[in-house]
């Protein structure tokens, strides 16, 4: 395990220019980067973070913001999907450039994560506080989050995660994994000048200004019920569902013939499991030959599985955002990790643009992946992010 430590800034007071908002859609990676950069630049910033399409070719991508950012700390992943404070991007980058007298961040790659234990986990996490420490002008408990960005096709994200989680201990942390725009080949996260596959970064912020990690998803549970029997923990197979061939099971349970099986009945006829009150969404991936059905989050032998129905998109983010603003006032901006099965959804019912217009509205930034991350959790089809506040927090 590769675990690199970089840090920059200060905590200090909040300003209305905290986080500063960038995106380029020119197709050409050289040209991009000179865009962000010029958009970016010129300010104290203590971290560049980055979203990008898979589109770019990621090794002139890597030159040119490594050229253009030099020793700036830089992170960032590909996406099925960019978010700008324009709504809904493609084929773009979308970055935030956070102040450097209103944050403190500290940042490290894993670069194995097969490899990765609680010992890591703790080491790695001792590190970023550490460093944050030593700047910071706010204390680190109460007043600091985590970002993870995992590689989205490693099938270690659980394994990652309740390590990180542990070690972490209060400190609440969310985040997305890559993604490349649906075509489930090649997903990347950005560290340190380099695209790097079956790796990690993970981003410790510090900083005075008040702010709320949250996730939220739109899915009503219905009396339906499908119990895993058969399954390839290994791969994220499901192999049977009561006792049948999963997709045979599946297509019966949401009415469709397995011709019928595709990306947009996966994202509106999901599956969850239930853990105490709540119901968390264990999204599909696809349909194999053999009518086993592979899923985007781990999947064990004995699970019940419920089928959901969605909800209202829309109002589903309002209601976030109005608990949002009642609990922080009005909102500096929103790092949003969004399920690009959401995405999907919204775009087969022609809701892209009122969503979007959502997104919008509350200054939202961040891309579409293929899975979430919340406090220790690996999670699909949700909203998962950070609201940061205009105004120092009161913890």
């Amino acid at each position: 395990m590769q675990v690199c430590i970089e840090e920059q800034a200060v905590a200090g007071q909040p300003a209305s220019t905290a986080v500063f908002t960038a995106v380029s859609r020119n197709p050409d990676a050289c040209l991009a980067a000179q865009e962000l950069a010029g958009q970016l630049q010129g300010r104290p910033l203590s971290l560049v973070l980055f979203f990008c399409s898979a589109e770019y070719d990621l090794e002139r991508l890597s030159a040119a913001m490594q050229a253009r950012f030099g020793q700036m700390q830089v992170v960032g992943c590909t996406t099925a999907g960019e978010i700008s404070t324009a709504g809904y991007e493609r084929s773009s980058i979308t970055a935030l450039g956070f102040a450097a007298d209103s944050f403190t961040t500290a940042s490290v790659l894993i670069d194995r994560m097969e490899r990765f234990s609680l010992q890591d986990a703790q080491e790695l996490v001792d590190g970023l506080v550490r460093t944050c420490r030593e700047k910071a002008r706010v204390p680190i408990k109460g007043h600091s989050f985590a970002l993870t960005l995992l590689d989205g096709l490693s099938n270690r994200e659980e394994v990652v995660l309740a390590a990180l989680s542990a070690a972490l201990g209060g400190v609440p942390h969310f985040g997305g994994s890559a993604a490349d725009d649906n075509q489930l080949s090649l997903t990347s996260v950005y560290y340190g000048g380099h695209f790097y596959s079956n790796a990690a970064v993970v981003v410790l912020f510090n900083t005075a200004l008040d702010f709320e990690v949250f996730t939220t998803h739109h899915l009503e549970p219905t009396a339906d019920k499908l119990v895993v029997t058969g399954v390839d923990s290994s791969s994220r197979r499901i192999l049977e569902l009561n006792a049948e061939p999963a997709a045979l099971a599946y297509a019966r349970a949401i009415g469709c013939t397995l011709e019928e099986l595709d990306m947009y009945r996966f994202a509106s006829n999901p599956l969850a499991v239930r853990m105490g009150r709540h119901f968390y969404p264990r999204s599909i991936q696809q349909a194999n030959s053999d009518h086993s059905l592979t899923f985007y989050c781990a999947v064990e032998n004995g699970i019940v599985l419920t089928l959901m129905r969605p909800a209202s998109l829309q109002d589903n983010l309002h209601q976030l955002f109005a608990g949002l603003h009642q609990r922080l006032g009005h909102e500096l901006l929103t790092l949003g990790c969004d399920c690009f099965l959401r995405r999907m959804e919204a775009e087969g019912r022609g809701e892209q643009q009122q969503v979007a217009a959502i997104l919008k509205h509350y200054r939202v930034t961040g891309f579409n992946t293929y899975g979430e991350q919340f406090n220790g959790m690996h999670i699909n089809q949700t909203f998962t992010g950070v609201a940061i506040g205009q105004h120092p927090d009161s913890r």
